[in-house]
């Protein structure tokens, strides 16, 4: 199965943007192209970084619980790097695999560095499923029933889950910890992880900040695009609009994002009266921006990639013996001279008093020949 589920993924959004096509035809996706305009373009770098940075602060919070090093300097370089790869690769999220593992790698604990990145983006999802029910339950008549459903299962599902884990820590976690078995010990690891990277005091006020924040970084480059593609409905309209979108963004059957945002805002516009192709161009043209927004983090990938170069390249360079003689010194291979038919190595002053017997007759020990 896992061999088949990135494909599974990739199948289902060309299935959405094929049944999209079929229905309302390729107008709205060109005209979601042609809207961008370079206000729209600096708009995303600036609403971009910020939100860049927010998330990245937000990991370095779970990270540092976890006892894991991270500057924020560096957590952002590597943020816009695994979004820039988020949404060049067809996985959607081999990005966010990509920076677990380096992180985990430089600070010598691999499982430890991939849950610090599973539980920073899962505070980012319990944000979305937070705002997307506040959607459903104080604006049901924006919300078709399909989605309705969707959403409100999300949410029953997230409270499920988050009492299940506080229930199960609180009763078997500490007993787990020391079990024979490996599932129970993970798990009781995992738990731990989950407590200290989200949950306690000294984390979840400033986890839930963060999140808050990033979620309205990716609201206002929603309204940016809604406004290039000429939708001029009030904000306060289009917002419950847009945060389903954003949830939407979240199902595992897109391509770098692509997918089931075009066809949640074609139903949520249409039901809303602002129709189907509008919808799909004012995803369009929210994809394009959030793919500009992430361009940065192919810069980070190129100076990365360069050091990386330079860095497997030195050791070449000192067996050559350009580089750093101190570390890996050149070593002086001994003189060899040959008396009869046995060979002696030889060094130094040693070699000399040798060499001086040889010329006056005598063996290498000082004894003549005969």
């Amino acid at each position: 199965m896992k061999r088949f589920w990135p494909w599974l993924r990739i199948l289902g959004a060309l299935g959405i943007l094929g049944v999209l096509v079929w229905q309302l035809g390729t107008g709205a996706f060109l005209a979601g192209l042609r809207e961008v305009d370079a206000g729209g373009i600096a708009a995303a770098l600036g609403i971009g970084f910020a939100t860049t940075v927010f998330s990245a602060w937000r990991w370095c919070l779970v990270a540092r619980r976890l006892s894991l090093r991270l500057s924020l300097p560096s957590a952002v370089g590597e943020y816009y790097r695994a979004l820039f790869l988020n949404g060049v690769l067809p996985a959607g999220v081999l990005g966010d695999v990509n920076r677990a593992v380096h992180h985990g790698r430089e600070t010598g604990d691999v499982p430890r560095g991939v849950r610090a990145v599973v539980l920073e983006r899962t505070a980012g999802q319990i944000a979305v499923i937070g705002a997307s029910v506040a959607v459903v339950l104080s604006v049901p008549s924006v919300v078709p029933p399909p989605i309705g459903g969707v959403v409100t299962g999300a949410g029953i599902g997230v409270v499920a889950l988050a009492l299940t884990l506080i229930v199960t820590g609180m009763t078997a976690g500490k007993r787990w910890i020391h079990s024979g078995s490996k599932w129970r010990r993970g798990f009781a690891v995992t738990l731990a992880d989950v407590r200290l990277g989200l949950l306690t005091k000294e984390t979840w006020p400033g986890v839930s900040l963060l999140s808050a924040a990033t979620l309205a970084g990716h609201l206002a480059l929603f309204v940016v695009a809604a406004r290039a593609a000429g939708v001029t409905e009030p904000v306060g309209d289009l917002l419950p609009l847009m945060i389903l979108a954003l949830l939407a963004m979240g199902l595992p059957l897109n391509i770098g994002g692509w997918g089931p945002r075009e066809g949640v805002c074609a139903l949520l516009f249409g039901a809303a009266g602002l129709g189907s192709a509008q919808g799909v161009t004012v995803a369009v043209v929210y994809g394009v921006l959030a793919l500009f927004s992430s361009l940065p983090g192919a810069g980070v990938l190129l100076v990365r990639s360069v050091r990386s170069h330079r860095t497997e390249e030195k050791p070449d360079d000192r067996r050559e013996g350009r580089g750093d003689q101190t570390a890996h010194p050149v070593r002086r291979l001994p003189r060899v001279w040959v008396s009869g038919r046995r060979r002696h190595r030889t060094d130094g002053a040693g070699a000399r008093r040798r060499r001086d017997l040889r010329h006056a007759g005598a063996g290498p020990f000082g004894v003549p020949h005969r």
